[in-house]
């Protein structure tokens, strides 16, 4: 799952939504599966260790206790027995177990921040995908290249996916006289005066304009707007981690080919600046006291308050779609210099190269994304990438949010997700991750900054920690 407390409590939230809970295990005590008689002789012992990621909660246990026991009575010749650490615990939990030569066989759900922090540690699948004769067709496009990492080959397969989308408000666009952003990826924009333009930020940020109104009615185009006194913004991006912002003008990593040198991308640094000037300069995005602020936020994101026209987020922000209205849609996201990206948050399960039973540990594994994947789904509030049980999510969903949204955009968005994802492998990983929030918080708090200087700043930084590391 992503590395913010937001995303967790979100996703905390989504699933009590779905009538389940997905989040940190706020308990380690001995489940049923742990507690099993012991296997007979010559049963391969395989230990499930939950949870780095979602999982683990007690709305989630009965249900991962019974896709143990059915995986068991199936497979007589393996027993599985599943390890529940609290989340806050998890990561120094299973770093001891490594060190000690107590590597579990299997781990998840995890998304790739949680994975990250145990970088080099995660088998390649590809000869058992082969000697297995694993079909990877069944997931959607996009989603296995997800987990084919340079350098580390196929390091895991598709579980669930949190694509990134755009929600958007139907009334505001009518209000402002504008045509609502299109639903098929490539498909060009109508502005008002009938000229087509591409779906693309800075067509975004000139409708954002038309729809940013202050409290007399005002728009950001108006010479009288009151920039003060904005009661609905034109636009919201994904803002939780600058990288994940990043990454909404193209995939790309802080890591040069070197692995050991910082590398800003250059598309992270544009999108850097478009937030910034759409927050400061042209006032269509919340500056940090009004997105923290109960009137505009109570619910995590602005566009649950329906007070934002537009909101780039990912599909687990739906969590709190209740407080939007009932005039919401979702749409493409726009593309950057003529590249689509959504960038694309996953979980799923990963085995050890510490595993002294790599071919049941995937037997298990496969079973965890084919078989039992559909309850297990469920509880965690992930939508399948395997394409055939998708749809059953989405119906789910419909039963929360009966307005007719449009969640095909959701599978098509799919196809374009980030790779390298935005939460891969950097050196120092945490450390290196609070020098970057200390920078997103001065984006979002300080409006006269040299974003320039602050960027090389934050390059020269960042080196400094990895350097220290080595």
């Amino acid at each position: 799952m992503a590395s913010s407390f937001r995303r967790l409590g979100a996703l905390i939230a989504v699933v009590t939504l779905l009538g389940a809970a997905c989040g940190g295990s706020t308990s380690s005590a001995p489940t049923a599966s742990e507690s099993a008689a012991p296997s007979e002789a010559g049963v391969v012992e395989i230990r499930w260790y939950c949870c780095l990621g979602g999982g683990g909660v007690d709305e989630t246990m009965a249900t991962e206790d019974a896709a143990v026991a059915a995986f068991n009575d199936a497979h007589p010749n393996i027993h599985v027995t599943r390890e529940v650490v609290a989340y806050q615990a998890a990561r120094d939990q299973l770093s001891q177990e490594i060190s000690g030569d107590n590597a579990p066989d299997i781990v998840g759900p995890v998304g790739v921040g949680g994975s990250e922090a145990f970088h080099g540690q995660w088998l390649d699948l590809t000869d058992l995908i082969a000697s297995t004769n694993y079909d990877l067709s069944q997931y959607a496009e996009g989603t296995v290249d997800f987990y084919n990492v340079g350098g580390e080959g196929q390091i895991g397969l598709p579980f669930a996916v949190y694509p990134t989308i755009l929600f958007y408000q139907k009334d505001m666009f009518e209000e402002a006289g504008l045509n609502e952003p299109p639903h098929n990826y490539g498909d060009q924009y109508e502005m008002p005066d009938g000229s087509m333009v591409d779906w693309d930020y800075e067509t975004i940020d000139e409708i954002a304009k038309l729809m940013t109104v202050d409290a007399n009615g005002n728009n950001a185009t108006d010479a009288a707007f009151d920039a003060a006194n904005v009661v609905q913004f034109g636009f919201e991006p994904y803002r939780d981690d600058v990288r994940g912002l990043g990454a909404n003008f193209g995939a790309g990593s802080l890591v040069a080919a070197d692995g050991k040198t910082v590398e800003i991308p250059s598309e992270w640094e544009a999108a850097w600046e478009w937030y910034y000037g759409a927050m400061w300069e042209d006032h269509t995005v919340m500056q940090g006291a009004q997105f923290d602020s109960d009137e505009f936020n109570p619910e995590g994101y602005p566009f649950c308050t329906a007070r934002v026209a537009m909101e780039i987020n990912y599909l687990w922000s739906t969590y709190c779609l209740g407080g939007a209205g009932e005039n919401w849609d979702i749409a493409a996201v726009p593309s950057y210099n003529g590249t689509t990206t959504a960038p694309l948050n996953a979980d799923t399960f990963r085995i050890m190269k510490e595993s002294k039973h790599p071919a049941e540990a995937f037997e298990f594994l496969t079973y965890l994304l084919g078989d039992g994947s559909q309850d297990l789904l469920q509880v965690y509030g992930g939508l399948s990438a395997r394409e055939a049980q998708q749809d059953a999510f989405f119906a789910g969903l419909d039963e929360s949010y009966p307005y007719e949204v449009d969640w095909q955009v959701a599978k098509a968005s799919l196809a374009f997700a980030d790779n390298p994802n935005w939460e891969a492998f950097m050196p120092a990983y945490n450390e290196t991750l609070d020098r970057l929030n200390i920078f997103g918080t001065k984006l979002r708090v300080e409006g006269t900054l040299d974003l320039g200087a602050e960027i090389d700043t934050l390059t020269t930084d960042i080196q400094a920690i990895w350097d220290a590391a080595k």
